[in-house]
């Protein structure tokens, strides 16, 4: 799904606190290119020279295009990958800017980000890559165990502020949420902490913690008895409290996963993007086109969910 407007044998991977996240996939190629089988569905290599493929942007989609990289190089060996992290909104603007080839998203593109663009001569092209649910975490020690989205809305905005408010114990709740760079948290404002009304201007409680990655947050939630936190469920760990989630008290509770987003039962379930500048052509029309067939099998492997 898209619209307009709106060789290789060696691998490093290096991670920051901030996820930046790169993958440099580089070598002579020969080796691969005589041995390698690939995943069913693959297509043939693309014509024209070797090309570095630049891709960069959400710190959500960042280990699923990590897998996608590292699969498809063994797939083309003549194509080099590097994906990075950082966020949305930095992938956007080093789109906008022309200095990646694909920019990853877990929102949607702003107007004024397609303003930007168009008055730099681009016009992006937008490209649903995956589906992703946002899980809302607390710690496996506390007795809540479903909230509904006006429950969490208050909490997130600080009109309720402690857990015996929802029917936990007498604590107060300690609030976490990703940085305002990421498209995590632009989706959670607008959808969960505002419920979806564009008229809104709800904003998070100024108490809330907000962590530069999907790692703090965990980190957080699984110290912190108190903690409130969401993330992306690719990046939920064994060691927190998935909450069921409902529209509102009469419910149904709903935990998310494939199966929950595909159906809609789950409310807080949104796309993935990745966004070129202008329609991709040789090698990078040639990996969008993979990623959108068979690049879909590696989606459910890294916990989001495939496109149907």
């Amino acid at each position: 799904m898209r619209k307009p407007g709106k060789s290789v044998p060696s691998l490093t991977l290096c991670s920051t606190p901030r996820l930046v996240v790169c993958l440099f996939l580089v070598g002579v190629g020969c080796m691969l290119a005589a041995c390698g089988s690939g995943r069913a569905g693959a297509g043939t290599d693309a014509s024209g020279p070797a090309q570095v493929i630049e891709n960069k942007g959400s710190d959500t989609l960042v280990n699923l295009a990590l897998a996608w990289a590292e699969a498809y190089v063994e797939l083309r060996p003549q194509v080099r990958v590097s994906v990075t992290g950082g966020g949305s909104g930095t992938g956007i603007a080093a789109m906008i800017n022309g200095t990646v080839s694909i920019a990853n998203a877990s929102r949607a593109m702003k107007q004024e980000e397609f303003s930007a663009a168009q008055d730099n001569g681009i016009t992006p092209v937008e490209f649903v890559v995956a589906r992703d649910a946002i899980a809302v975490v607390a710690n496996p020690s506390n007795p809540v165990d479903a909230l509904t989205l006006p429950q969490i809305s208050d909490m997130y905005t600080g009109r309720i502020t402690n857990w015996s408010q929802v029917g936990g114990e007498d604590r107060p709740i300690v609030l976490l949420s990703r940085e305002s760079n990421s498209g995590t948290y632009v989706y959670f404002l607008e959808n969960v902490v505002r419920l979806g009304d564009r008229e809104s201007d709800l904003l998070f409680f100024p108490d809330t913690l907000l962590m530069p990655s999907s790692e703090g947050i965990s980190t957080e939630v699984r110290q912190n008895p108190n903690a409130l936190g969401y993330d992306g469920l690719g990046y939920v760990t064994p060691d927190q409290k998935v909450i069921a989630v409902a529209r509102d008290a009469d419910g149904p509770y709903v935990l998310p996963g494939i199966d929950t987003v595909n159906d809609g039962s789950y409310p807080i379930s949104r796309p993935l993007y990745m966004y070129t500048a202008g329609e991709p052509t040789g090698q990078i029309k040639a990996y969008m086109d993979w990623i959108l067939g068979a690049g879909q099998e590696i989606v459910p492997e890294l916990g989001f969910v495939p496109l149907q």
